[in-house]
């Protein structure tokens, strides 16, 4: 049997975590808690109950490199410690563990979004679901980071908290229209990156008229405003999907578009019609978007599409995998420090190629293989 020496990463950097416990000697180490239960929820354990049944069968196997003078934590433990500990200081830590394992490459999608954790919410105490917004990189496939939404505010005020947490000089940011914002865009800018924001009506004015000059240039054939096109076809599960790119970076238009400056860096406006058809079935859908970048429509057209990544490779790998959206665990802090749990678990066994099969069933492998588990952990 293999044993895991003390300078496992998971000790190196959750280690300085500030102890939530009253007690001067708790019985059960703070690490060695932290550390049953990222493998718990990595070889499928998705509650505190299951944590502790996970850590009692691998008892042995933890006692390698564990202490475990009391043994096993019980599941009210677990749940004791999770609602209590800060989850700025554990953010942090996971953002600090990244930051060693991976690096990000020049010009790299990093897309960021909002999710709900739905069953998370309390009515007794009314309590709403908690929502978290991550960053993605889409290239390194990995949770670069993630905060809790106030309960009060909204995405608007938690996606500058969270680029403030990142190193993201030379990445390519894109968000949704919550996050256009023109101090959004600044923070990027001033952060070395490069952003995408898609526009819609929360800035009324100006998405009519990027709208508006995009119908001028494509409804005339003798038009003289000068735009850029990409098409690319996508076929995949019986679906056809038609990407159409336009933009438009001639300075004297994005300086009519926004005469006072407002939006830093500002250099293109992309218009995206998205064709869908499965079957006899055809949907279309047109979007907006301002860019930092060049106009390129074959590059602005790949990077659009990328963002779509933090949906299909993080939340939805989240809600199947993980089942998030069932978890009912709520009290303190535990929601948002279960969902971290979850981001590193995610990360791990990303990382770890060998196993050509999905994250459900690299879960079950870890929690059947000893060795596959630690080689999960030690990628």
């Amino acid at each position: 049997m293999t044993k895991i020496t003390s300078t496992c990463t998971i000790a190196e950097h959750f280690a300085e975590i500030d102890d939530p416990r009253y007690q001067h000697s708790p019985p059960h180490a703070l690490l060695d808690i932290i550390t049953i239960a990222i493998c718990g929820i990595i070889c499928g354990a998705d509650d505190w109950v299951a944590i502790e049944e996970f850590g009692l069968a691998k008892e042995a196997w933890f006692k390698t490199f564990l202490r475990l003078p009391y043994g096993i934590p019980s599941h009210d433990t677990f749940r004791s410690v999770f609602s209590k500990l800060d989850p700025e200081q554990f953010r942090m830590s996971f953002i600090r563990w990244i930051e060693a394992i991976s690096a990000l490459t020049l010009g790299e999608v990093v897309p960021i979004d909002g999710k709900a954790v739905r069953r998370s919410h309390d009515k007794r105490q009314d309590k709403k679901a908690i929502h978290m917004v991550s960053a993605w990189a889409s290239e390194n496939g990995l949770v670069l980071g993630q905060v809790k939404v106030d309960d009060k505010s909204n995405e608007i005020t938690a996606i500058p908290e969270l680029l403030r947490l990142l190193t993201i000089n030379g990445c390519i940011v894109t968000i949704d229209a919550m996050g256009c914002q023109t101090d959004i865009a600044a923070r990027i800018i001033g952060q070395g990156a490069d952003y995408v924001l898609a526009l819609k009506d929360n800035h009324k004015r100006l998405h009519q008229e990027v709208q508006r000059l995009f119908i001028d240039a494509l409804s005339n054939s003798n038009t003289t405003i000068p735009y850029k096109f990409d098409q690319t076809v996508h076929k995949d599960h019986g679906r056809i999907e038609t990407r159409r790119c336009w933009t438009i970076d001639d300075p004297a238009y994005i300086d009519y578009l926004d005469p006072q400056g407002r939006w830093p860096e500002l250099r293109t406006v992309v218009r995206i019609e998205t064709q869908r058809q499965v079957g006899t079935e055809i949907s279309c859908d047109t979007r907006h978007y301002l860019a930092s970048l060049a106009g390129d429509p074959l590059h602005l057209n790949q990077v659009i599409r990328t963002h779509w990544h933090i949906e299909n490779k993080l939340h939805w790998v989240l809600d199947v995998a993980f089942r998030e959206d069932d978890c009912r665990v709520r009290q303190g802090y535990a929601a948002e420090n279960l969902a971290i749990l979850r981001h590193i678990a995610l990360n791990l066994l990303k990382q770890e190629k060998t196993a050509r099969c999905g994250i459900k069933n690299k879960r079950l492998k870890a929690g059947w293989d000893n060795d596959y588990l630690l080689k999960v952990l030690t990628c």
